[in-house]
């Protein structure tokens, strides 16, 4: 059994990281840390998880108590948090925050880029959400070098994305029948594509013009992506479907993709269009799963020699 401890399980992460291992059957909980609801049941916090009145949040657990960390913590924390709480070289760490993605010494989390290197890893530092859905997008193309002009990204996201901590735009009476932009052409999440994509594409330096969007839903991303590819349909869809052959979590399909088909679940589904010289692809993922806990429990799966999918067969309910 792995004993695993979360830091950070407050919020939407966290929560849904304890989703998905209380019913793991390799996992056994050794803490979920929380400093805002400390000594709160479980169910008091993430009601979804009613039944389990007997676990309770803690605000200073020990740490020893556990082989492997998540840190389910704000951007910035992970850092802060490992600074003041040295881990021995024996325990394994994944943070789910924005750290380290472009810190060496962290494996990228991305099991459909660094799936090998990920079976050796102790410390992972899973992606970004969005990162999560334009990557797959692309990976195919930057490995055949196809990636040669520049890219165009609108993607939409709910409003868990944004975290638990209340703001004037996660307000119910402002999010709802609302839609608006945020950090056009410069989220967080650029440089850790840019990276990815030129791990398989030597020298890509090509523009990602990304236009991020709020949508008045709680979960689940569609990104929108094209650009300028010579190659006929016929050729790029074969060249996706062999990239991802060995993927479990990333389906290549031919109808039109829409975010329900995988809300609740773990998969990231995309379609590929040509229209004359433009190639279009839409990619459909759930924020919080494959684009947060539940990415981080196929890593951890991975670090410890299991199969990429147990824990997480997930069915969606697209209605």
């Amino acid at each position: 059994m792995i004993r695993a401890g979360i830091i950070g399980a407050g919020g939407y992460t966290g929560g849904e990281l304890l989703r998905l291992l209380v019913r793991h059957p390799r996992v056994e909980l050794a803490f979920v840390q929380s400093h805002s609801q400390d000594g709160k049941s479980v169910p008091s916090v993430h009601a979804g998880l009613f039944g389990l009145e007997g676990l309770r949040f803690c605000a200073k657990p020990n740490l020893s108590d556990a082989a492997l960390l998540f840190l389910c913590m704000s951007h910035g924390q992970s850092s802060v948090f490992l600074r003041e709480n040295p881990l021995p070289e024996t325990m394994r760490c994944i943070d789910l925050g924005n750290d380290f993605r472009l810190d060496p010494s962290f494996i990228y989390g991305l099991p459909e880029l660094n799936r090998e290197v990920l079976c050796q890893a102790t410390r992972i530092a899973n992606p970004g959400c969005f990162a999560t859905a334009i990557q797959l997008a692309l990976l195919p193309l930057a490995g055949a070098g196809l990636l040669q002009g520049p890219i165009h990204v609108h993607a939409i996201t709910g409003s868990t994305g944004a975290g638990q901590a209340l703001s004037e735009t996660t307000h119910f009476s402002w999010r709802h029948a609302n839609m608006s932009v945020y950090k056009a052409f410069s989220h967080q999440h650029l440089p850790e594509i840019h990276r990815s994509l030129g791990q398989l594409q030597d020298g890509f330096s090509q523009d990602i013009h990304f236009v991020p969007i709020r949508g008045d839903f709680t979960r689940g991303i569609l990104a929108s992506v094209y650009l300028e590819c010579l190659l006929p349909e016929e050729d790029l869809l074969a060249r996706y479907q062999t990239f991802y052959q060995a993927a479990p979590f990333t389906q290549v399909i031919l109808d039109d993709p829409h975010v329900k088909m995988v809300v609740q679940t773990n998969y990231c589904a995309m379609q590929l269009k040509k229209h004359g010289k433009q190639l279009h692809i839409i990619s459909v993922l759930d924020n919080l799963l494959k684009g947060a806990s539940g990415q981080a429990v196929q890593n951890m799966n991975l670090m410890y020699g299991l199969g990429e999918e147990v824990g997480l067969d997930l069915k969606g309910a697209a209605y």
